[in-house]
């Protein structure tokens, strides 16, 4: 079925808390870098996103399409391994770790939360930490120039590279 219907805007979380979203799409984080693509909503409205550039989508925006209706975007639950540590000085060690791998992180005021990797988890471990799996939201960092840049697509983009294919971001 071809979309009806485009989005070329996203609107910022922090703006949409005002707004209705007339319906919502879930995607995960692999899901929520995009540029060009169709679209299918929870209510079943397919639609074209269709921005200018490639664009970071974060849990709480929106897509605004063309007839005025706002698409919510919802970060799925999907796997991911929780790393805490005894205090803050050795989680930031840890953190320092996954940096040097450049492993896509998300950083929560008590822990760390990467995407599943057998090998890095052991490494988490032999360096003292906890490495659980679980279900949740992931939310990457958006890299050395920071989370508005990244929010808003510019110069973050995701591939993989290295020895296990690791996903993370590259700044230009």
């Amino acid at each position: 079925m071809r979309p009806i219907y485009r989005a070329s805007s996203v609107i910022a979380a922090s703006e949409l808390a005002a707004l209705a979203p007339f319906d919502s799409i879930i995607l995960p984080h692999d899901g929520r870098y995009r540029r060009r693509v169709t679209m299918r909503t929870e209510g079943d409205l397919v639609f074209l996103l269709d921005l200018p550039e490639a664009t970071r989508l974060m849990h709480g925006d929106g897509l605004l399409l063309e007839d005025g209706r706002i698409i919510a975007v919802v970060a799925a639950e999907e796997p991911v391994v929780e790393i805490t540590a005894n205090d803050p000085h050795h989680l930031a060690r840890i953190a320092w770790h996954l940096g040097n791998r450049h492993l896509p992180t998300e950083l929560l005021p008590d822990r760390l939360r990467i995407l599943p990797d057998a090998v890095i988890e052991d490494m988490v471990r032999g360096l003292g930490g906890t490495a659980q799996r679980t279900e949740a939201r992931f939310e990457p960092e958006g890299g050395a120039y920071g989370q508005a840049a990244a929010h808003h697509g510019h110069g973050d983009h995701y591939h993989g590279h290295g020895a296990h294919g690791h996903a993370h971001p590259h700044e230009h």
